[in-house]
């Protein structure tokens, strides 16, 4: 397999000059002063409210739906750490996002744990305020195993929650997910850390694979109910071109939630905010509330405010992207923070991605995506 990464020159060296903004990003029009506006919007008039920030392309696990290892084994070039932004520069982009309307950060990877020192990022993000003076809501996404001795540096540093991909109870059926070799236990213990250190409202996500792990849905359910933490479920999704997905392993939304209601009632619950991927629903009897994300069975491109940075500085425009914009090259040719801006405006402002509302449409299947271990979920 062809790698996705696409390198650029080294940063002492800029291989060509740039007449302004408008020369560094192909395809994209930057007009200056764009980057002042207090909001920006992209063609379907989505606002930009949510920063997704890769840290690396690397993980410990080997989950069948995301980094099978058929695909990612010992000889898979992963990034070099020399390509990869500075914690420095994904803090200068980040101020400059949430100048302009981004609300909430999240950390990814691959396994965002695994880029060493990562809580010293959490520290430079942790300070930025929107311009009406709010905190940015501050979180991550984990796979949990390397939780128990990150918790507490994380939430010193300024992270205010987390989320933990979890997508079985049982140690067989989840070693069969993860593709890795440990157990269960740790990963809660994991989690047990994040709640002393008060990372909450703490989020575990389980992708759901019909015939692999659908067994765990009622079993899941039933130990996160009354813990406090939000059980959130996500169709099994076509991201990336390595990850063997069908149709006939997605199970729906709207199942996992008639059965789970068949044991435990539940009742549908407004949306925290627009753009809020999953659906919520709450337990009648107080025992707290699920999530579900639908992005195969319901898609919400309509209302979808992310943009996401890879490791290596390209911003990408959906999950299910095919290409990105690097903005790493100006970024180190000295740019000044307005023309960034400018560029960055740009980008979100020519904005059409539909992905999952265009998915049965012919030739979308044929499309080489990004993977979705480059670009976080």
């Amino acid at each position: 397999m062809s790698r996705v990464v696409i390198p650029v020159k080294d940063m002492r060296v800029p291989s060509r000059q740039s007449s302004g903004p408008a020369g560094w990003l192909p395809g994209v029009e930057v007009v200056p002063g764009a980057g002042a506006a207090a909001v920006w919007r992209d063609l379907r008039g989505r606002p930009l409210r949510d920063l997704r920030i890769s840290v690396t392309d690397r993980c410990n696990f080997r989950c069948t739906y995301c980094m099978p290892r058929d695909v990612f084994g010992v000889d898979y070039p992963f990034m070099a750490h020399s390509d990869m932004l500075s914690f420095e520069e994904m803090a200068r982009l980040a101020a400059l996002f949430v100048a302009h309307g981004v609300e909430k950060i999240r950390i990814t990877g691959g396994e965002p744990l695994m880029r060493r020192h990562v809580e010293n990022l959490i520290a430079l993000l942790a300070p930025l305020r929107t311009p009406d003076g709010r905190p940015v809501d501050l979180t991550l996404t984990t796979n949990g195993s390397m939780l128990v001795n990150k918790a507490q540096l994380l939430k010193d540093a300024g992270l205010q929650r987390i989320s933990v991909s979890l997508d079985a109870l049982d140690d067989a059926r989840f070693a069969q997910m993860s593709d890795a070799g440990t157990p269960v236990r740790k990963v809660l213990d994991g989690i047990e850390a994040a709640a002393r250190a008060g990372l909450d409202p703490i989020k575990i996500n389980m992708v759901v694979r019909r015939g692999r792990n659908d067994d765990q849905i009622l079993p899941m359910a039933r130990y996160f109910r009354g813990s406090g933490h939000i059980l959130r479920f996500i169709e099994f999704m076509d991201v990336g071109a390595t990850n063997g997905w069908i149709m006939d392993e997605v199970v729906p939304g709207q199942e996992l939630v008639d059965m789970i209601c068949a044991e435990h009632p539940l009742e549908p619950v407004a949306a925290n905010h627009y753009g809020e991927v999953a659906e919520r629903w709450r337990y009648v009897d107080g025992a707290g509330e699920i999530g579900v994300i639908t992005s195969v069975s319901h898609a919400f491109c309509g209302s979808c405010t992310r943009m996401r940075l890879s490791p290596e500085g390209k911003l990408y425009l959906c999950l299910f992207a095919d290409q990105g914009f690097d903005i790493r090259e100006p970024l180190r040719a000295g740019v000044s923070d307005a023309e960034l801006a400018d560029m960055l405006a740009g980008v979100w402002g020519g904005r059409l991605d539909n992905y999952s509302e265009r998915r049965g449409q012919e030739g979308m299947a044929e499309r080489k995506r990004i993977e979705m271990s480059y670009i976080g979920g």
